[in-house]
């Protein structure tokens, strides 16, 4: 239930058109009661002489005579006759009308509170630190944020007024039944228990299997993107074979996980509608029973034709609870998400970082991604404005985690980090990363313009000179005006366009564009062909000026000429030096370099 009114919570902004659209279901309702009301007076009028009530009318036939008035008793059969069929159409076309704004209106309404539940999961997942993405898979994510809201929805919206329309429906249906014949109508409302006490069983069983499908599926997405991100691993491998079967696996697995789950939502249907035909042989069997006296023809038709059409709303009434487990399955899945604490946001008294002037120290700090297994020990290191400090060290050894702490990507468990004497941990994180430009091995390419990809984030708006100042400066102009629109080409999804050392010298220009002040370089030049090296290290040269540079290498070009090195071994600075002290000391920096 607290789900239920969670989603409900999604529903504020639009109570006026969900209004707008239950008016219009109501209404649809009611005049689809009153269309099949006036098959009495047609039938008597199309079969009889007379336009005038019996002596004994029921209440359904008082009710229309002080609705229809004069129309539908005028004295002449044939005028009678005319109006009944005027009438008739004219109030199909108004329920119609009011049908289509029912639906349409539902549909917009569904739409929106998709559209917002799924800004809420991916505005949070922005909060999350990068930590949790490590953890996650991408498939699950885009699976979440596109199906499961899409799912979560049908609840709450369209399927909402859709059951406010079958509930009319199936009020108008009983009333115009009682108002018929009661007798007969408490045969109806008699057998509605025993239909819920039919499904309940089956809805008990849905939801776990509902979920199970829905990770299942998740699973499928997270496949498919691994294998797609992975194409060139795949074809190096020859393992084509490999991917197909581990994705008809899990294809499999959703398949099996849906069959189970439609097969106990699939009882509800048949089960509602055998009722509902047993109802119906019961209403005839009483109608038979009650001879020639019981009802007049023209009511007995109506009362069947009623009967049967009180099928409809029975039945999607019938299978609304299975839906709702299906959205509340859903549901789940996207608030699972949505309800992680927020990790990389920031306290109320966070302060805009006021700009880098002196120092930058990492003091004491340790840091551990599982309990007990120490990735830092104890680090303790001073960078002064304007150095150039190379951090090396074997694989493992906590070099990148060193550098994600600088820009709060991760938080030491002891000590601190400190720029200018203040904690970081004092500043608002995004305006600390502002003064940061970080390169990384693993440069992002958005399915954009180069423009686009250089001017990104708060760069947006940068002029095509600066652009091209930038993308010169990294070594890049050239390449770039080789493509077929220039700086307007579309780079094609995780640039798959360019190669290593153009993608690299993308993410250069764009943090030249930005000109931080600290720029920190994660092995920006491994996995490089020697020309793509080359020009890449001329337009790190050109980077590195005037600017304070944390730089994490493997290569000797990279950091031979840095002001500081500093080595770290299990977690532990074990060296610092320049190239040259850390060469004759012998140590474990030696042994790195003749590797």
């Amino acid at each position: 239930m607290r789900r239920f009114r969670r989603l409900l919570g999604f529903l504020k902004p639009y109570r006026l058109t969900l209004l707008a659209s239950g008016v219009a279901a109501f209404a649809a309702a009611a005049l689809d009661g009153f269309t099949l009301a006036l098959l009495i007076p047609f039938l008597r009028l199309l079969f009889e002489s007379t336009t005038s009530l019996p002596d004994v009318p029921t209440v359904a036939e008082k009710l229309l005579a002080i609705i229809t008035g004069d129309l539908v008793d005028t004295g002449d059969r044939f005028s009678a006759l005319r109006n009944v069929v005027i009438l008739v159409l004219a109030t199909m076309a108004v329920k119609n009308a009011a049908l289509f704004t029912a639906d349409y209106l539902g549909t917009a309404i569904r739409e929106r509170v998709a559209r917002d539940l799924r800004t809420t999961l991916h505005g949070h997942l922005h909060d999350l630190g990068l930590g949790y993405f490590q953890r996650a898979k991408t498939g699950q994510l885009v699976s979440r944020a596109v199906a499961d809201a899409d799912q979560a929805t049908g609840i709450v919206s369209s399927a909402l007024v859709a059951t406010l329309q079958n509930m009319v429906l199936l009020a108008v249906y009983l009333f115009i039944l009682i108002s018929l014949s009661w007798q007969l109508s408490l045969l109806t409302i008699a057998l509605a228990p025993l239909i819920v006490l039919v499904l309940r069983p089956i809805l008990l069983g849905l939801r776990s299997r509902i979920r199970v499908a829905l990770d299942d599926r998740g699973e499928l997405t997270a496949v498919m993107s691994e294998s797609i991100e992975g194409a060139r691993l795949v074809k190096a491998h020859a393992a084509e074979g490999y991917e197909r079967r581990r994705f008809g696996q899990a294809a499999n697995r959703y398949l099996h996980g849906v069959l189970r789950a439609r097969r106990l939502a699939a009882l509800a249907s048949p089960l509602s509608e055998t009722l509902g035909a047993a109802v119906i042989l019961l209403l005839l069997l009483g109608s038979w029973r009650a001879g020639p006296e019981g009802l007049r023809p023209e009511v007995f038709v109506t009362f069947v034709v009623i009967s049967l059409r009180l099928l409809r709303p029975v039945k999607f009434l019938s299978q609304f609870p299975a839906l709702a487990e299906h959205s509340l399955a859903a549901a789940d899945r996207v608030f699972e998400i949505v309800d992680l604490p927020a990790d990389d946001v920031d306290p109320p008294g966070a302060r805009p970082f006021p700009g880098f002037h002196h120092a930058i120290e990492f003091r004491d700090v340790w840091f551990a991604y599982e309990p007990g297994r120490w990735v830092l020990q104890g680090v303790n290191l001073r960078i002064e404005r304007g150095e150039v400090v190379a951090i090396v060290g074997p694989s493992g050894a906590g070099k990148s985690t060193l550098a994600d702490m600088l820009a709060r990507f991760v938080e030491p468990q002891r000590g601190e980090v400190l720029i200018d004497g203040v904690p970081v941990t004092a500043y608002a994180r995004r305006s600390l990363r502002r003064v940061m430009g970080i390169v990384s091995q693993h440069t992002v390419i958005f399915n954009d313009t180069v423009r686009a990809n250089i001017a990104y984030g708060e760069e947006s708006g940068a002029s095509l000179e600066a652009l091209q100042a930038a993308a010169r400066a990294a070594n890049a102009h050239e390449f770039i005006s080789r493509l077929p629109q220039g700086y307007d080409t579309v780079l094609g999804e995780r640039g798959m366009r360019l190669s290593g050392g153009e993608r690299q010298r993308i993410a250069i220009a764009r943090a030249l564009l930005r000109d931080p002040p600290i720029v920190i370089l994660d092995e920006a030049t491994s996995s490089l062909d020697p020309t793509s090296e080359r020009l890449v290290q001329e337009a790190i040269g050109r980077l590195l000026v005037n600017r304070t540079v944390l730089v994490i290498a493997h290569r000797l070009t990279t950091f031979a000429k840095a002001d500081l090195i500093v080595v770290l071994d299990g977690g532990r600075l074990v060296e610092r030096g320049d190239h040259n002290q850390l060469i004759r000391a012998g140590g474990l920096y030696q042994k790195l370099q003749m590797g």
